[in-house]
């Protein structure tokens, strides 16, 4: 059933005008208050990091029935509605936000942070080396400073609503309970973020400049998330928080080490290291698979939780993503859905998968014809700095629906 009403139509704008958010500062309190009022340079990032989801949902979905259009018209009917195209949108979203945010740190364009430097121990002024299990540590400490301060803005937030808690809104160290392993010595089973990370091998140092992803982490989180955790939970809210992790996760979890080489005539004398995070258009590939592969999900008797619809199916866990509504049918033009119709969308009539013609055109047919285009061709640098090309007539095979 799709979402209606002020509150989800408030939440679908901020997406298709970020700038609604801070018109109305009176009404708002504490850290996204300061983002509107105080701090323009934060907000035009968060602003770049929506815009930046967009093109790349664009970009992922380009070949398939549901583009990803950004025409207004379209995408606000398509956000009225908890589909999996909703999830991961916001997901996309969310994570484009953590990746601008952190991004700008790292380049120094914000005043308020820098390179992320807290796993990096000195000891008396000098570099102190380590190894993958020192690094692990470091991480590890890192991570549950992180908890402990998730776990004070939980217990702040809890006594500001006084409305329980939620699969999606849970107490951090409740959840590290959940997931210990029974057995395991107190060492938790959860998945950790560098799990990924493939460490180096023998000793190196922690230097350059880590991208502070906790940072970025933070404020896609208030700016993103706050209109939806200051109302009572219902089956909309729960599941958009729960995509927005999910996407925010989606950055984390792809950190990865870059490292430099030190040393005279380019010896390996000294190793340093740093997190990186990788290009976006990995993360966002990664979501496109939690995309096909998305769980839907029914709000539990208790109205805060989210459960599986279908019974005997797996609990979804916080890094795929979930939908409440079945997708419309992008095959022909509804306004009602904001389906636009795959008619005239270019096809590849070699293909087997989402961009063939069989099926993106719905088993309507396609049309085949033969383009003139002229294209650069035969070119040429000159120093300096130019380059020449000649333009060349080419044909070009196009296929179309019908």
């Amino acid at each position: 059933m799709p979402m209606t009403g002020f509150g989800w139509a408030e939440g679908t704008n901020i997406l298709l005008d970020p700038n609604l958010m801070c018109k109305k500062t009176r009404r708002l309190r504490g850290k996204l208050a300061e983002i509107c009022r105080h701090d323009s340079a934060l907000l035009k990032e968060i602003i770049n990091g929506i815009n930046l989801g967009f093109r790349e949902c664009e970009f992922q979905f380009r070949n398939r029935r549901w583009n990803c259009t950004v025409l207004r018209k379209s995408m606000r009917k398509i956000l009225m509605r908890d589909s999996r195209e909703t999830g991961f949108v916001n997901a996309i979203t969310a994570a484009g936000v953590t990746y601008a945010v952190t991004k700008a740190c790292t380049m120094g364009q914000l005043v308020e942070c820098s390179c992320d430097k807290s796993h990096m121990r000195r000891n008396g002024g000098q570099p102190q080396m380590v190894n993958a299990a020192t690094a692990e540590a470091a991480l590890e400490r890192q991570q549950r400073q992180q908890f402990s301060l998730e776990e004070q803005q939980y217990q702040r937030r809890q006594r500001y609503l006084n409305n329980g808690s939620s699969l999606t809104d849970v107490s951090p160290l409740e959840r590290l309970g959940r997931n210990r392993k029974p057995g395991a010595g107190g060492k938790r089973g959860r998945r950790k973020f560098w799990d990924n990370i493939k460490f180096p091998q023998g000793e190196w140092e922690w230097g350059g400049c880590s991208d502070n992803v906790n940072f970025g982490l933070r404020h896609s989180r208030v700016f993103l998330d706050a209109k939806q955790r200051q109302r009572r939970s219902d089956l909309g809210t729960l599941v958009k928080l729960h995509n927005n992790n999910a996407g925010r996760l989606a950055i984390r979890d792809a950190m990865r080490l870059e490292c430099k080489c030190h040393g005279l005539s380019g010896s390996c004398t000294v190793k340093t290291c740093w997190l990186k995070m990788p290009p976006f258009r990995e993360v966002a590939a990664r979501l496109r698979e939690r995309y096909d592969s998305a769980r839907k999900v029914a709000l539990r008797n208790d109205g805060n939780s989210l459960m599986p619809e279908m019974p005997h199916t797996r609990q979804a866990n916080k890094y795929q993503l979930v939908f409440a509504d079945d997708s419309p049918d992008f095959c022909a033009p509804n306004p009602k859905t904001g389906a636009l119709g795959t008619q005239d969308r270019e096809c590849n009539a070699t293909s087997y998968g989402y961009d063939s013609c069989d099926h993106l055109c719905c088993s309507r047919g396609h049309k085949h014809r033969v383009v003139a285009e002229y294209t650069n061709c035969k070119c040429v640098f000159k120093w300096c700095c130019e380059v020449t090309c000649e333009k060349c007539l080419e044909h070009r095979e196009v296929n179309t629906c019908l």
